[in-house]
């Protein structure tokens, strides 16, 4: 049984990495820890998740590509006997997808909230005009050597 995308678009060409992306995201949706996104000025955005009970040193923020991963591992005291335990000492990890472009610009841990600063690049439109080349026309057996059109 084949599977109907939003991507499913003959006009919608290369968009099948973003979809997977997508896909991806939608499994990561546990809601621990809760955080927020808020646009900071005209370029910035801060995710802010509540980390209580974490310190500074068990907190990793890691950036490959364009995913912004947080993870959290707390230690289990094993000396403190609990009458009642309301506050999990558990791991976690979230992730976020970066847009081509966002840089994250620094980290702060502060009352129990660790805020992330990113900056979203001001995109400048690029507007190019594709030469057309006379030749044979496109038919079977033709190949395009993609290396050599972009040295032009």
């Amino acid at each position: 049984m084949s599977r109907v995308t939003m991507f499913n678009s003959p006009l919608l060409l290369g968009f099948d990495q973003l979809e997977r992306t997508l896909d991806r995201l939608a499994k990561n949706a546990e809601g621990y820890p809760p955080y927020n996104i808020e646009r900071i000025g005209e370029n910035g955005l801060r995710i802010t998740l509540a980390v209580a009970g974490f310190t500074r040193e068990g907190l990793t923020i890691e950036l490959v590509e364009n995913q912004l991963t947080v993870r959290g591992k707390q230690a289990d005291d094993g000396d403190r006997i609990y009458l009642h335990r309301g506050i999990a000492a558990r791991q976690f990890q979230k992730a976020f997808m970066l847009a081509d472009g966002i840089e994250v610009v620094g980290a702060r841990l502060d009352n129990g909230l660790l805020s992330i600063d990113l900056v979203r690049p001001v995109v400048e439109p690029r507007i190019r005009t594709i030469r057309i080349d006379a030749g044979r026309p496109a038919g079977a057996d033709q190949t395009i050597d993609i290396d050599a059109r972009r040295s032009r």
